[in-house]
Order: C-alpha cells, then sequence, then structure tokens
C-alpha cells in the first residue's frame, strides 16, 4: 500500500507512512534519534559533529563519532575473530553464507571489554536508546571487490526466518554505522531509492532510522555496501532494537 501511495499517489513517504499507521490502529512509539538543531551533539565523554541530515528517510551523518585510537584499538581486538559475514535465512531464520555479502566480521557482546563498553554507552547517549535495547557490535573487514548487495536492515514480519528474530528484541528499528578506516577507492554506503552516497571515512558514521514511530518499515532504507576498489574498509556496526534485546 505504501509504494502505492507513494508511486501512484504522489504521497511523500512519510505522510504516507503515517496515514497508512492511522488507519491501521497502530500506536506511535518511542524511538532513537539524534538531535541535529545545533552543529554539535554532546555526549558525556565526546563532541559528535553533526555534517549532514535528512528529514524522510531520517538519515545523520556525523563526525569525531570515534577517535583514531579507538578504530585502531578495536580493529586489533577483533583481528583474530574474523569470520566469513552470514545472513539471516528468510526460511528458518539461521545464518547462512551467501554471495552478496563478502564481508568477514566478528560479533561481540554487550559491553565484553571496557573499549566496547565506552563506545556502546557514548552511540547510546547519542541516540537517547538504552544500551539493553541494542544489539552487540558488529565489526566488519571489506577487501577489494567485497561488498554487501542491497538490503534492508528491518526484519520482515512476513517472512518465517525473519520473524524468529523479531522475538529477541523487537524490530531493528535503527542502524549506526561506524567507519573505523578511510577508504582509497569504492566502499560507499549508498541508498539507491534515494540516490545517497556515503563515503567511509575514519571515526565518522552514518546513523538512520529502519522504521517510523508506528513501526512501519521504511522501504527508504534500502542500502548496500559497494564493491572495494581500493585499500581496505572497516566498519562497526550496531543495531537498535525497539525493547531489550535477549
Amino acid at each position: 500500500m505504501l509504494q502505492i501511495m507513494v508511486r501512484d499517489g504522489k504521497f511523500d513517504p512519510y505522510f504516507a507512512r503515517t496515514a497508512i499507521g492511522e488507519a491501521c490502529g497502530l500506536q506511535q512509539t518511542a524511538m532513537p534519534g539524534i538531535d541535529t538543531s545545533a552543529p554539535v551533539v554532546r555526549t558525556p565523554d565526546r563532541e559528535v559533529h553533526v555534517l549532514m541530515a535528512m528529514k524522510s528517510p531520517r538519515i545523520v551523518l556525523l563526525g569525531n563519532v570515534l577517535g583514531d585510537d579507538e578504530c585502531d584499538e578495536l580493529l586489533d581486538y577483533c583481528a583474530a575473530r574474523l569470520h566469513r559475514s552470514p545472513v539471516v535465512s528468510e526460511v528458518d531464520g539461521k545464518t547462512e553464507v551467501h554471495a552478496y555479502r563478502t564481508s568477514r566480521g566478528a560479533m561481540f557482546d554487550r559491553g565484553e571489554s571496557a573499549l566496547i563498553e565506552r563506545i556502546e554507552t557514548r552511540l547510546a547517549a547519542l541516540t537517547t536508546w538504552p544500551i539493553e535495547c541494542g544489539e552487540g557490535l558488529q565489526v566488519l573487514r571489506y577487501e577489494h571487490g567485497d561488498e554487501y548487495r542491497p538490503h534492508y536492515d528491518w526484519f520482515n514480519p512476513d517472512l518465517p526466518g525473519p520473524r524468529k528474530h523479531l522475538e529477541r528484541g523487537g524490530q531493528r528499528v535503527a542502524t549506526i554505522i561506524t567507519y573505523l578506516s578511510d577508504v582509497e577507492a569504492g566502499g560507499a554506503t549508498s541508498f539507491p531509492n534515494i540516490g545517497l552516497d556515503i563515503q567511509p571515512r575514519k571515526g565518522c558514521a552514518i546513523f538512520f532510522a529502519n522504521t517510523d514511530t508506528w513501526g512501519v518499515p521504511d522501504q527508504q532504507t534500502l542500502h548496500a555496501g559497494e564493491p572495494v576498489i581500493k585499500g581496505v574498509k572497516h566498519i562497526a556496526t550496531k543495531w537498535l532494537r525497539e525493547r531489550e534485546y535477549v
């Protein structure tokens, strides 16, 4: 219905999602978000810079999220734990290797080290969202030619596999991708539906909301990790859930 309203009725995507939410009797809920009313967001231990902000879809590009030393320390910490990155099966919810995601990565438990705990505390303050409502950090390494083809981070409740993951903390309502290294060429985070490309820059991060306040998945958040052409790309991904993640 949303696609038809936007495509044929020429409705604004935010207005269309709001209308659908009201018609279906959905309740608006709190969402993680970043205050972009000023150029700087102050967390307890760091000043983060607002570099770009979009309202619909809600996307915020941030600078100075991590220091160079924190990026390097996190990469050293995960170096021995990298393995081929999986995806969630649409059939049974199990993780499996797939050709459209070719990076290597490592998953961490919340607060498993002092560094990770510090980063998670900062991101929680930045997004005004509880630490316990986030999945553990995932660090990814993309070498020459590695990519993650266009996909959504939200779980499709109509499919049995993703539906299993909704039981562990609800929907992935927002994503934070933090860049742990510069990339000489390629490796952009692209949003093909809106024509936006974000080039990796060490210490910067991109935040985007995967759903609206009605809990309706945002089709405009289709995104991809473009193939690395030269150099190596490292990122740390944090998914925020609608309730406590178990």
